[in-house]
């Protein structure tokens, strides 16, 4: 769907190491100094999804297909990054184009581990990245303000009303806040600007506090400080050891859930982010289930049935008659299709029923 979610982070703070652990490919160098990430790394990764389990029991099918979400690693952003220094300036535009920023921040002290600040303080790392993204955006914003005003001197009349709008938010930015305080951030004009400019410090953020393992029971004095900071700010942390995540990456279900017992957890940290990604990007999941194939079908929240039937194919929009739906829960009581379609628990749906999140779902069409 080209939706997607950006890694941004100072060097050498588990950035890779926990897009490694995403990918389950280990395709992102990681290594004890900055800048071991020089190319920007991209990944589609499986968005893990128990009910989709639950489903193959009962039908069986040769595979199972899961939502999957686009992931981007670039390299580690530095003070002065904006101004060219380091080598993570280079990649922002990778970042742009995603939906949702997770900023990964070093919250546990290792002396065989460099970091390029000298010491662990989670507050001022974060502050030094976010403080580069609104560098960045303020660049982006006076370079549309210049071609604005030229179209506006032209009496070109969208170009005057944005031309406000970015005046505003110029002045905005220059007072160090963020673009997602921007008070006209639900304005026509603002959206239309930024649907080119995909301002940085406007998107969704997602904490992700990298511990030790001895970390991952009890918060150390670095979660609770950038808990304290997140919730001022009303963003999300996610606790995780990238190092443990990338460990686990070859186990089995079974070895996974045991260790994470043995820590003293229920869910991997990479679960918890893809998960709170997927809701972050307003993204939810129907299902198909035939002996072919069980599979998650990725739309956005409140989407008709013809619409989540363009997922499938774009013909079976165009031709849409009815949807047949069981939701899951139905599906699972009565041990599939058509134990629930005996129970009365199927149902024929038209062009404006809302698709809800986990329904299993069949078209009919004509095209």
């Amino acid at each position: 769907m080209g939706l997607g979610i950006g890694l941004v982070g100072l060097p050498n703070v588990g950035k890779s190491t926990t897009f490694n652990a995403l990918t389950k490919a280990q395709n992102a160098e990681s290594a004890n100094y900055p800048f071991c990430t020089i190319e920007p790394n991209k990944a589609v990764v499986p968005v893990p999804d128990k009910r989709l389990d639950e489903l193959a029991k009962i039908v069986n099918p040769e595979k199972i297909q899961y939502s999957t979400l686009d992931f981007v690693d670039i390299a580690g952003l530095v003070k002065g990054a904006s101004k060219g220094e380091g080598l993570g300036n280079k990649f922002l535009g990778n970042i742009r184009e995603t939906e949702v920023i997770l900023h990964i921040v070093r919250c546990f002290e290792d002396p065989n581990i460099v970091h390029t600040e000298g010491s662990i303080d989670p507050i001022r790392d974060v502050e030094i990245i976010e403080y580069e993204l609104l560098l960045a955006d303020m660049d982006a914003i006076e370079k549309r303000i210049a071609m604005l005003g030229k179209k506006a001197r032209g009496n070109d009349k969208e170009a005057k009303e944005q031309l406000v709008i970015a005046e505003a938010l110029l002045k905005h930015v220059e007072e160090d806040q963020p673009v997602s305080t921007f008070s006209e951030i639900d304005s026509d004009e603002f959206k239309a600007m930024n649907k080119d400019l995909r301002l940085l410090t406007s998107k969704e953020i997602i904490y992700g506090a990298n511990v030790d393992e001895d970390g991952l029971e009890e918060d150390n004095e670095f979660v609770l400080k950038l808990k304290e900071y997140a919730d001022a700010r009303n963003y999300e942390v996610i606790k995780l050891c990238a190092k443990v995540e990338e460990d686990m990456v070859d186990f089995d279900d079974e070895e996974r859930d045991e260790m994470l017992a043995d820590l003293g957890v229920t869910e991997s940290g990479l679960e918890q982010i893809i998960h709170k990604g997927f809701d972050k990007l307003g993204l939810m999941s129907y299902f198909t289930a035939g002996v072919k194939e069980v599979r998650a079908w990725t739309i956005r929240k409140n989407t008709t049935a013809p619409k989540a039937a363009a997922a499938i194919h774009n013909d079976f929009e165009k031709g849409f008659i009815r949807a047949e739906v069981i939701s899951y829960e139905d599906f699972i009581e009565f041990g599939g299709e058509s134990g629930a379609k005996e129970a009365g628990k199927n149902r024929l749906e038209g062009k404006e029923y809302i698709v809800q999140d986990g329904d299993v779902m069949h078209f009919r069409f004509n095209v």
